[in-house]
This record gives C-alpha cells, structure tokens and sequence, in this order.
C-alpha cells in the first residue's frame, strides 16, 4: 500500500491556491494517552488544521524543549510503542481524511527496521515522515524505502544553514522543508523573529518545496506574521500546553486544542502567504 504522499502535496498546493499557508499541527502519540492523542489530532484537523504530525516519543528529544519533554516523557512513562504511533496516525488519517506525518529521532527508525518502518507507515495512511537529526548524507536508505512506499521526506533546516548547505538538504527532500525560526528547542515565544523569514527566502531560492516553519508559533498573531512569509506554520508546544493545562480533564483539553486551532487557522487566512 501507497502512502499519502500525493494527498500531503496537494493539501499544500491548495492552501497556496487559497492564498493562505497551511497549518500544521503537532503531538506525540500516547499524550495524554494513546486514545486521547487520537482524538486530540482529530480534534485539532476538525478545529483547523490542514495537516498534522504524530510525534515518537524518544527519551532524548535533542530538538524538543521542556513542554514536549513532558508530554514525551508521560507517554513513555505509560509505555507507549511504535505500534501505538501506528496506530495514531491511522485513527487520525481515517478519522478526519487529511495528511498524518511522524516525526520521528533516526534511532527508534533504524531499530525497528528502515523498509519495515516505511511500510508500515504507509499501510497505516501516513503521508511522510519528518526526520530532525538523520543527515542528509546517511539517508539514502530511508529515502529509497520512504520513495518505494509514497511517503514524504522531510528534512529540517536551520538559520545556521549555509546556502550550499541548504542546497544539499532540499535536493533530497520531498514534501515539504521544515525551517526551524530560531536556533534551539521547540517552545512557545514571544516573536518568532526575522532570522525565519530570511530561512525561508534562502531554502525558496534552492527549492520549488513548499516551506513550512516551525518552534515558536503559539498564537493567532504569530500565526498571520509566519503566514505571510511561510508556506505552512507548525504549531506544537502550544497545543500541548492545552492538554497539559486541562490537568486531566480530556474534554476540556480537547475543546482548548480544537479552538486554539481554530484561532491559529484564523491567523494562517489574514496571514495570506503573499511570499509563494
């Protein structure tokens, strides 16, 4: 069986097609359990988002800061599996029909088997998987099998990337480029900052790849500022905070999620991706 591949591509084509970039929502799978990440996803998708990503739980997210360390470490903690993240991305795709990625650390990946992880991907409905710490120049297997299997993928960018550099990374990406905003740890902030915009123009010059930024967006406001440079926003921490906020109580975590997204897919339309 195929992955979404196509159905993530075209979900971005038409956001650019509406003038607007796409929303793309975070979690990692079993937070705050594995049923309750499943209609958190769900939740968000029906809320406003265009796509979203299930996050591995990994018991040293380099990339993560302390609020998705949290939600990681709850579900790690009630002993979440791959076949957990499976099966997230499979509810949520099934649930809602809309593009489901796995963000994933490379180690959890090579452990369970390269071809086996893409295929199983794939069959579960997933249309890719964003890798944060897997160098373009030892991932040539997974892309192979990712390619076989009609899954996207995709690579991250930073400010610190060089041009070259940046040349390299999204020759051998497919689906989209994730620009980290800042140098760090995902978390909310304040501003997300010029250092993005600039990412973005210099990442657009290689590539006709949609980009999509990430680390940082945590409101309608932040939202439209991204949009307006951005092919896609990436909202995690804000979303968890939601369900970590709710302190148990997963209705009113899920109704937080579903506005916030609501609110944010708000900002994404008066953002108005002038920049594609």
């Amino acid at each position: 069986m195929a992955g979404n591949l196509e159905l993530l591509a075209s979900v971005l084509a038409q956001a650019k097609a509406e003038d607007r970039a796409a929303l793309v929502g975070y979690l990692p799978a079993g937070f705050p359990t594995v049923d309750g990440g499943i209609r958190a996803l769900t939740a968000m998708l029906d809320g406003g988002c265009d796509i979203v990503e299930v996050g591995l739980p990994h018991s040293d997210p380099v990339l993560d800061g302390p609020v998705i360390q949290t939600a990681d470490d709850i579900a790690l903690r009630a002993g979440v599996k791959i076949v957990d993240v499976l099966r997230t991305v499979r509810e949520a795709h099934a649930a809602t029909g809309a593009p489901v990625l796995c963000m994933t650390y490379w180690n959890p990946v090579d452990r369970y088997g390269v071809e086996r992880f893409a295929a199983d991907l794939a069959e579960a409905g997933g249309a890719g998987c964003i890798l944060p710490d897997l160098p373009v120049e030892e991932s040539e297997v997974w892309r192979k099998a990712a390619e076989q299997h009609g899954l996207a993928t995709v690579f991250v960018v930073a400010p610190s990337s060089r041009d070259e550099r940046l040349a390299k990374i999204t020759a051998a990406g497919s689906g989209f480029v994730y620009a980290a905003s800042l140098m760090g740890v995902t978390g909310t902030r304040e501003s997300v900052g010029r250092e993005a915009e600039d990412l973005v123009a210099r990442t657009r010059a290689t590539t006709d790849l949609p980009v999509c930024v990430g680390l940082g967006v945590s409101n309608a406001e932040q939202a439209a500022e991204v949009a307006h440079f951005a092919d896609g926003v990436i909202v995690g921490s804000a979303f968890v905070k939601c369900l970590l906020a709710a302190d148990g109580d997963l209705d009113a975590g899920l109704a937080a999620v579903r506005a916030l997204a609501g609110q944010l897919g708000e900002g994404v339309r008066r953002g108005g991706a002038t920049g594609n």
